[in-house]
């Protein structure tokens, strides 16, 4: 058949679709007619010498894309980087190789190393549609992975990326399993450990479905989207960085199952170690502080399933060869006061500057935190660490450390006071006497979530009360913070449904069962 039909010029269609390629074509075009192609189906685009993989969408409006031209979506635009106009051609795409193996893993059996070696580099590649990404997420969910299976999975995800190397023995990082809001504690560890002279190049994710990631906070002070190259010169200068993980192709097989995993609420404990550690590896780290968090409304809300769960992150970073210490820590509520970006800024500079109003829990916990991670350090001894860690933060050492990666990054600002909160706000008093005996760290995350953030920076609940606390009736339990009227209202009406706080006695409040 004659190539010359399939030659289009490439038209950037301004939809983002989330970590999927896709491309259009009109229903009258001649590649479509010539290759026969279908809607979903998968197809090849080359352009001046790179080639994408991408799901194909069929259009029968001129406005979206030409007879003569070839639409792709922001991330098949970005991938394929070239420009608008230029000549392009698109051709059926090869299945992917490892569709056996997950019909295996459909029909419940164990998967060997090969198997998923095969399935994730077809993953990374792009080679496989939503349907099939959420057939291997959904199959590896309900025949969960055994321990072995999530070693293979891990590896074959660090594998198919990009891996950083240091040059250094002792490269320090720390991770959360998430679910709690304002948890912003490696805001506070990174200064901390780098003022040590540790190495800790801290590159984080973005909020998916939270009121704020560590990148996203950070980026209220400073700039977190830096090329790597950047990012490797504030790092040999600074001892650390705080930066956004994105422009790094770490692990890029997480990055596409995050985009399945999150909408449907799936996060298997076998596919969340697979994740995190993948990451870490291929960050070049050789030590890893990881927090689990345990409350009746985190992500894990019991000690034996705490102990499953940290079993099993032991197991694989042995095998990686991954010094991994696992706390676990008190998930009962949101860490800090304020949840979104803005307010989780605040909460954080003010416990570097040492500040009289700083939330002493986020105080304490990142204080623990960084003295785990200390005691990396071979010349510390065990139980030194939180004495050292103080001893940073209370000199202003910690400070002065982060106002230098701030300055390197490119500062946004150092003020408290330049910190803008939203324009709009309500509170939600308490409805009668009593002590604060629960409060919902997902709804709280969903309040603010509905008020903007993180999109809107300065968007959040600020809480003014926490657990044991005793309040009177008509008292402020919290304030939400938005930009506009109709997200404001969509927060007002969530928190009339379910304010997120319980009020009773004393003896209600849940207990802790937590290492500190």
């Amino acid at each position: 058949m004659d190539a010359q039909p399939r030659r289009l010029s490439l038209r950037r269609v301004a939809i983002d679709t989330y970590r999927e390629n896709v491309v259009y074509l009109h229903r009258d075009c001649p590649a479509y007619r010539a290759e026969g192609f279908q809607a979903l189906s998968k197809v090849e685009v080359r352009a001046n010498g790179r080639r994408i993989l991408a799901t194909l969408n069929v259009v029968d409006d001129e406005s979206i894309v030409g007879c003569r031209e070839l639409g792709l979506s922001e991330d098949a635009f970005a991938q394929l980087g070239v420009a608008d106009g230029h000549p392009a051609s698109v051709s059926q795409a090869e299945p992917p190789s490892s569709i056996p193996a997950l019909h295996r893993k459909i029909a419940g059996e164990r998967l060997g190393q090969a198997d998923f070696r095969a399935i994730v580099r077809d993953i990374a590649e792009h080679r496989y549609s939503k349907i099939e990404l959420t057939a291997f997420v959904v199959a590896s969910n309900q025949g969960e992975l055994d321990r072995e299976e999530v070693y293979f999975l891990t590896e074959a995800m660090v594998d198919a990326g990009s891996r950083l190397d240091w040059r250094e023995r002792t490269v320090v990082d720390k991770h959360c399993i998430g679910g709690i809001p304002g948890n912003r504690t490696s805001m506070l560890l990174v200064p901390i450990v780098a003022a040590h002279g540790m190495l800790c190049p801290k590159t984080s994710s973005r909020a998916i479905t939270s009121p704020a990631g560590t990148a996203d906070t950070m980026e209220v002070l400073a700039n977190v989207e830096l090329p790597m190259d950047v990012l490797a010169e504030i790092v040999r200068e600074h001892r650390a960085c705080l930066a956004w993980g994105g422009t790094a192709h770490l692990s890029p097989a997480d990055d596409v199952l995050i985009s399945v995993e999150r909408p449907l609420s799936i996060d298997s404990p076998g596919q969340m170690v697979a994740s995190i550690l993948s990451k870490k590896i291929a960050a070049g780290s050789t030590h890893l502080v990881l927090d689990i968090p345990v409350g009746p409304t985190a992500k894990v809300r019991s000690m034996p399933e705490a102990q499953r769960l940290r079993k099993l992150f032991e197991f694989v970073s042995g095998r990686i060869n991954l010094a991994i210490d696992v706390v676990i820590t008190d998930g009962r509520q949101p860490v800090g006061r304020g949840i979104g970006p803005v307010l989780e800024a605040r909460d954080v500079m003010q416990v570097l500057e040492n500040d009289p109003a700083a939330p002493n829990d986020l105080r304490q916990k990142a204080l623990r935190l960084a003295g785990r991670m200390l005691e990396f350090d071979p010349d510390v001894r065990g139980g030194d660490g939180f004495a050292i860690a103080r001893d940073i933060l209370d000199s202003g050492r910690a400070l002065a450390k982060m106002r230098a990666i701030i300055q390197a990054q490119g500062a946004r600002t150092f003020q408290l006071e330049q910190l803008a909160l939203g324009c709009l706000h309500f509170d939600i008093e308490a409805e009668r006497d009593g002590v604060v005996t629960g409060i919902d760290n997902q709804q709280l995350a969903r309040i603010a979530r509905l008020a903007g953030a993180p999109k809107v920076q300065g968007a959040g609940v600020d809480l003014f009360c926490k657990l044991g606390d005793t309040v009177m009736v008509g008292q402020p339990l919290y304030r939400v913070y938005a930009d506009y009227a109709a997200d404001l209202e969509f927060a007002r009406q969530a928190c009339v449904r379910a304010s997120g706080y319980q009020l009773g006695e004393v003896a209600e409040v849940p207990h802790c069962f937590v290492e500190f």
